[in-house]
C-alpha cells in the first residue's frame, strides 16, 4: 500500500506536458493535447531508473509494458526513444553506452565539419532559405552584394579553388534552401522555435543527414519527423543519430522516381488491408475513385503530424514503437540485416504486442509497419460516416480532415492491433 501511495504522490506525474512544450500565445487555436502522464501507467523517471540493474542493463520487457500502457513522461522521452528506435542495446552496460555515445558524437562532429567545409552556414547559427548554387554548380549572386556570391554559400573548397565542384556536393547544396524553407514552417506554433538557435539546430541536423544519405538527401516531410527528436534530445549529435534510426524505418517512403514515390507501396498495402477487413467500405471508396487511398498519403509520410497535436503525436509514436519493439533491433540495425525472427519465449517477453503477433504468425515476407494499420484504424473509425455521407472523394477528404485534434492515440493503436489480428486471420484463411 505504501508503494501505491508513493506512485500516486509522485510529483513527476503532476506535470502538464503543455508546460514542457508550450504553444505560442498567438497560436492558441492549435489542436489541443489529450495526453497526460498517469500514475502506474505512464513510464515515470523514477520507474525508468528502476528498470536498470547495477551494470546498467535495461529490463526491456518492463520498459515496453509501461510505455504500451501509458506512454513516457516528458522528462525522459529522449532517453527512452533512443532505446525504442534501436540506438542502444538493452543488454549493454552503462560503460558500453557511454563509449558508443562518445564515438557517435565524434563521428557526427566529423560529418558536420565536412559539411561546414562545403558551406560555412552549417554550424553558424543561421539558416539558408534562398538558393545558393545553380544546377551546373555556379554560386548564385547575393542581391545585396556588388555581384559577389553569397558568403554563406562559399565553402572552403570554392574559396581555395576554382575547380568544378563534385556532383554530390552540388546536389547537396541544391537542397540547403529547401531544408531551410521547411524548417521555418515546422512546428511554428511552439515557443521553442521562436529561438533562431533552435531553428538552426534543426537545419544543421537535416543538412548533415542530407549529405550522409545520398540516395534520399532531403524530402519535404523529413523536418516534421526530425523536429520532435531535436527538441527532446539535449545533445545535437544524439538527436542526429536518433533521427537517422527513425529514417531507417521510413526512408523507403521518401524514395522517388520520375513516376512514383515510395509511400505508394504502403498505400497499396493499406488498400489490401481494407479490402480484407472491411470489403464494403473498400468497395464504397473504390466507387468514389478512392481505392488507391491517396487521401491517406500525408498520414503515412509524416506519421500523423497533421492529425494530432505535437504532444499527442509523440505519444502516438512511442506507443507504435513500443508495440513494434524487438530486443534484437539494435543488433539488426548495426549489422544491416533483416528483422530478427527469433520467437523463443524470452524474446517474445521483450517484444511489443504488434511484433509478438508477427513473430507468432511466422510471416517470412516483409512485415507491414504498424502505422499502416493505424491509418486503417482511423479510416475504420469513420466507417458509418464515410458510408452514409461520402458521395465523392472530396467528401472522404473532408470527413478525414475533421479528425484533426479529435483522435485518441491509445484508441487508434488498439484499433490497429485489432485490424492487424483480423488481417492475419483473413490472410491465413485465404
Amino acid at each position: 500500500m505504501m508503494f501505491l501511495a508513493c506512485c500516486y504522490n509522485d510529483p513527476d506525474m503532476l506535470i502538464d506536458p503543455d508546460t514542457v512544450y508550450p504553444t505560442r500565445a498567438d497560436c492558441q487555436d492549435a489542436p489541443k493535447s489529450r495526453f497526460k502522464p498517469q500514475p502506474r501507467r505512464t513510464l515515470s523517471p523514477r520507474r525508468w531508473k528502476l528498470l536498470f540493474n547495477e551494470e546498467g542493463c535495461l529490463d526491456a520487457a518492463g520498459m515496453i509494458k509501461r510505455v504500451q500502457r501509458g506512454g513516457i513522461h516528458p522528462n525522459i522521452k529522449g532517453e527512452v526513444w533512443e532505446y525504442l528506435l534501436g540506438c542502444y542495446d538493452p543488454k549493454s552496460t552503462t560503460e558500453q553506452r557511454n563509449q558508443l555515445r562518445q564515438q557517435r558524437r565524434l563521428e557526427y562532429e566529423k560529418l558536420k565539419t565536412k559539411c561546414r567545409e562545403m558551406d560555412t552556414t552549417v554550424g553558424s547559427g543561421r539558416v539558408i532559405t534562398m538558393p545558393v548554387i545553380t544546377e551546373d554548380g555556379q554560386p548564385i549572386e547575393d542581391p545585396n552584394s556588388n555581384g559577389g556570391a553569397r558568403a554563406s554559400s562559399v565553402g572552403v573548397e570554392q574559396q581555395t579553388s576554382n575547380a568544378t565542384l563534385p556532383k554530390e556536393v552540388v546536389q547537396w547544396k541544391l537542397l540547403l534552401h529547401q531544408i531551410g524553407l521547411d524548417v521555418n514552417r515546422t512546428d511554428r506554433t511552439l515557443v521553442y522555435y521562436e529561438s533562431q538557435e533552435n531553428l538552426a539546430r534543426l537545419w544543421d541536423i537535416l543538412s548533415v543527414y542530407a549529405w550522409v544519405d545520398t540516395d534520399i538527401g532531403y524530402c519535404q516531410g523529413m523536418s516534421d519527423l526530425c523536429s520532435p527528436i531535436s527538441i527532446i534530445l539535449e545533445h545535437e549529435a544524439d538527436a542526429f543519430w536518433c533521427f537517422e534510426r527513425l529514417m531507417r524505418r521510413v526512408r523507403d517512403n521518401f524514395k522517388s522516381t520520375s513516376t512514383s514515390i515510395g509511400v505508394r507501396s504502403q498505400l497499396t498495402t493499406l488498400s489490401s488491408i481494407m479490402k480484407a477487413v472491411d470489403p464494403k467500405l473498400h468497395e464504397h471508396l473504390e466507387n468514389l475513385d478512392g481505392g488507391e487511398y491517396l487521401f491517406a498519403f500525408r498520414m503515412l509520410m509524416v506519421l500523423f503530424r497533421r492529425e494530432f497535436s505535437f504532444i499527442d503525436t509523440m505519444y502516438l509514436w512511442e506507443l507504435m514503437w513500443s508495440m513494434e519493439y524487438n530486443p534484437g533491433l539494435f543488433s539488426t540495425l548495426e549489422s544491416n540485416t533483416g528483422t530478427s525472427n527469433a520467437n523463443d519465449e524470452n524474446t517474445l517477453k521483450q517484444c511489443g504486442k504488434f511484433e509478438k503477433k508477427n513473430l507468432q504468425a511466422a510471416k517470412k515476407e516483409e512485415q507491414i509497419p504498424l502505422s499502416v494499420f493505424v491509418v486503417a484504424s482511423v479510416i475504420e473509425a469513420k466507417n458509418k460516416r464515410l458510408m452514409r455521407e461520402a458521395k465523392g472523394l472530396d467528401d472522404v477528404v473532408k470527413i478525414l480532415n475533421e479528425i484533426t485534434g479529435s483522435i485518441d492515440a491509445k484508441k487508434a493503436c488498439r484499433g490497429a492491433l485489432t485490424i492487424h489480428e483480423k488481417y492475419l486471420t483473413t490472410v491465413k484463411a485465404s
